[in-house]
């Protein structure tokens, strides 16, 4: 409720957009504050349309929902940066799973430990999450393997490496998708009863149980209007977002992998976070976990091959070439966040810790250069940079 007080700076945002379009900075802090109140409505909205359904299926639904707004920056960022625009989707879709795995799930960890020395999660959960993120990571990871380990042969071309990387990411972005499929019917058809039970028995934990069951709920046609005016707006919030993007690097001088990784997925995630650190909190955490992890899953196994399949469809080299900083970040993350899991408990340690490295990660995006030649040279300032004579006498004066 406390995020419905940003609402009239979304109209503002928009207004913006249209009527002062020199004002670049502005556009961009408005609609990036935009977007949470907007992300807010999707969740709030997809979380009422979920109670109508079996709690499962609902669950599914809820996490969809709130990756929608992932899927249409992603899609926009596609569509109006082509080319350009891909080392920024990169970083975000990396950045997307570690704002979930250690930002989100750390403050779940966190708020829950605060009120009581441990908290239990089954094991279902967890175990079937974490083998997954593996998966997807060993996925999402091993198209940069490939091309960094033929990057350095003297005997192929660039080009020709790179090609077969594309390749290489197009066929495990369907491979991918059949996982994400196969994960789906597990959890909805074959295994459901035993997810249908472990929710169940998290809602009866419920703190505020007896406070929620007394609220008025959304009815359908009520779910489905807000569903499409939140949807409404994220759309066009994302799109005004995305195109001040190139004056956020370029000018302001910030950091393609800060963009991507961290500023993007703090905002399109928002709702998603809200909502598991909420149940942490009423002491749901097989809920939170599922919100979480299961958000991480729909990136990594969803989200991913569907811009990579989109970027093949409009010709765009969209492929899973990552950094090597951001590959090693998620697979670090992975594993950090895996042993955390692995005992079925959590406190506020652990999730003090997941916060602290993922601040680590972002610290590091926030000094990572931009590539050559994008915003404003390898430096991403030019300020930054030798003049070309200075850079001379030191070669002359043997490197010094």
């Amino acid at each position: 409720m406390l995020v419905n007080v940003l609402w009239p700076i979304v109209p503002i945002a928009i207004a913006l957009h249209f009527a002062r379009p020199e004002w670049h900075l502005a556009i961009f802090i408005t609609n990036y504050l935009a977007m949470v109140p907007a992300a807010n409505l999707v969740g709030f909205a997809g979380q009422e349309f979920a109670r109508k359904l079996p709690i499962t299926i609902g669950v599914l639904i809820e996490v969809t929902l709130g990756s929608i707004v992932e899927i249409i920056l992603f899609m926009v960022l596609l569509k109006t940066g082509g080319e350009k625009n891909v080392p920024v989707i990169r970083a975000a879709i990396l950045g997307s799973i570690l704002a979930n795995l250690l930002l989100c799930l750390g403050f779940c960890f966190l708020v829950g430990g605060l009120k009581r020395e441990d908290q239990v999660f089954h094991h279902a959960v967890s175990e079937v999450a974490s083998g997954l993120m593996l998966v997807a990571g060993m996925g999402l990871v091993l198209p940069t393997v490939f091309a960094n380990a033929l990057g350095g042969r003297s005997d192929l071309a660039e080009d020709y490496v790179l090609g077969e990387a594309l390749k290489i990411s197009r066929a495990v972005a369907i491979i991918l998708l059949i996982a994400f499929l196969t994960y789906t019917f597990f959890q909805s058809k074959s295994h459901d009863s035993l997810f249908a039970e472990i929710f169940e028995g998290d809602e009866a934990r419920d703190h505020d149980r007896a406070k929620d069951l007394a609220k008025d709920k959304l009815t359908l046609t009520e779910c489905i209007i807000a569903l499409l005016i939140a949807l409404t707006c994220v759309s066009l919030i994302a799109v005004f977002l995305v195109l001040e993007i190139e004056f956020m690097v370029n000018e302001r001088h910030v950091k393609d992998a800060f963009v991507g990784l961290i500023l993007i997925p703090l905002v399109e995630k928002f709702a998603e976070h809200l909502t598991a650190i909420d149940e942490a909190w009423d002491n749901q955490m097989n809920l939170a976990l599922a919100h979480v992890l299961g958000a991480s899953i729909q990136t990594a196994l969803l989200n991913t091959p569907l811009v990579i399949i989109v970027g093949w469809g409009l010709n765009i080299g969209m492929d899973m070439h990552f950094e090597v900083f951001d590959s090693v970040a998620l697979i670090l993350a992975i594993l950090v966040v895996g042993s955390f899991l692995r005992d079925g408990k959590s406190n506020y340690l652990e999730g003090a810790l997941c916060i602290l490295v993922y601040v680590i990660i972002a610290v590091c995006a926030y000094f990572y250069p931009n590539p050559a030649g994008h915003g404003g040279g390898g430096h991403g300032d030019d300020s930054h940079a030798a003049p070309a004579g200075d850079h001379h006498k030191r070669m002359m004066m043997g490197g010094f």
